[in-house]
């Protein structure tokens, strides 16, 4: 691409537009109720549709038609602006509206929203080298990295971990005491528990609104006797209290990740092993990545590295961290091995063993 003429990246860039108004409508769309109104009680005139959702009828129908226009909707019957009558494909309605579904994207938007009024600090951040915290982010980027992500933990991994023979034999055993550090919205945490009913876990996440939807989260779910949740910094664990430690799509993140795989390293048994999950990126940098590079640099520049240099000081890792960089912040931390568990299909993730 970085040969290709000016004509090329003219196209690519409105190409990039266009994707770019789809996403943001997704968020629009998603955020006022109007695909899950579609979903569930059916095709809808602007009028009907706004009135189920307590929205304005002339927004709702620009963004139906636009909708339409771009092949996420489909036009049922045509007549006066307000007389058309939309409704919602399945497809379409399994990516925006069905949290259970692998193919659950609705989430994305969010996250890229909660961007949008963060862009002036961003563009501090960048001048100063300062930060932009995920709770600066707010609840639509928490939440979205959230449930993005439930559906995976929800539906494959105890699948994943039951294909690894010695851990799942591990985590098999009553009374067994699992850490799940940086939790988040307690979905992995809620996972582990079910998979694993004579387990206790114990969450924990350094931001608090996290940690109240988490704990909410598995309340709802069923599972509050088993897990517990608190507000903290892994630094302080205390020292040989788990059997297995798991940290969820959050290494990357952390502005002092050494300092926290220590602490983890401490608080485990002796021998006892960290399971990371984190992003599937490519062994080394290379120009003309594919999508799940592509992707995995677009989290960093906006969410991932202005989180994690919104703390001093900070190792500013980014969202793109490598197998080899892994590996020197765990042998930094104490760890003498680290494994690439044979976990394949599980969305954008790899799985490491640490020990």
């Amino acid at each position: 691409m970085g040969s290709a003429s000016a004509d090329a990246v003219a196209q690519r860039l409105v190409g990039a537009v266009l994707g770019t108004v789809d996403l943001l409508s997704t968020f629009l769309g998603d955020r006022l109720g109007w695909y899950r109104s579609l979903a569930e009680d059916g095709p809808a005139t602007p009028p009907q549709l706004a009135t189920r959702t307590g929205t304005d009828a002339r927004y709702a129908r620009e963004w139906l038609e636009q909708q339409a226009v771009t092949g996420l909707l489909h036009l049922d019957s045509d007549g006066s602006a307000d007389e058309r009558v939309f409704s919602i494909p399945p497809g379409t309605a399994e990516v925006l509206t069905n949290q259970n579904s692998l193919n659950f994207l609705a989430p994305i938007g969010r996250m890229f929203g909660a961007v949008g009024p963060a862009l002036p600090q961003l563009l501090e951040a960048y001048r100063t080298g300062g930060g932009v915290s995920w709770d600066e982010l707010g609840d639509d980027a928490r939440q979205g990295q959230a449930d993005a992500n439930r559906p995976w933990f929800e539906h494959q991994l105890a699948d994943a971990l039951t294909g690894i023979g010695d851990l799942h034999a591990l985590l098999s055993r009553p009374g067994v005491r699992i850490l799940d550090v940086g939790c988040g919205g307690g979905w992995s945490s809620i996972a582990l528990s079910r998979a694993y009913p004579t387990a206790t876990v114990h969450g924990i996440d350094i931001d608090q609104p996290s940690v109240s939807m988490a704990t909410d989260n598995a309340r709802a779910a069923g599972v509050s006797d088993q897990i517990r949740f608190s507000h903290g910094d892994a630094a302080d664990l205390p020292a040989d209290q788990y059997d297995v430690a798991f940290a969820f799509e959050c290494v990357h993140d952390m502005p002092r990740p050494v300092e926290v795989l220590a602490a983890v390293r401490k608080s485990l048994a002796p021998g006892a092993p960290l399971i990371v999950m984190d992003e599937a990126v490519a062994d080394s940098f290379a120009p003309d990545g594919d999508e799940v590079e592509r992707l995995m640099y677009g989290f960093s520049l906006f969410v991932c590295l202005p989180d994690g240099r919104s703390s001093r000081p900070s190792m500013a890792t980014g969202t793109v961290m490598r197998p080899s960089r892994l590996q020197e912040y765990a042998q930094a931390a104490g760890f003498e091995e680290l494994e690439i568990l044979p976990i394949d299909d599980f969305s954008f993730f790899r799985f490491y063993r640490i020990s």
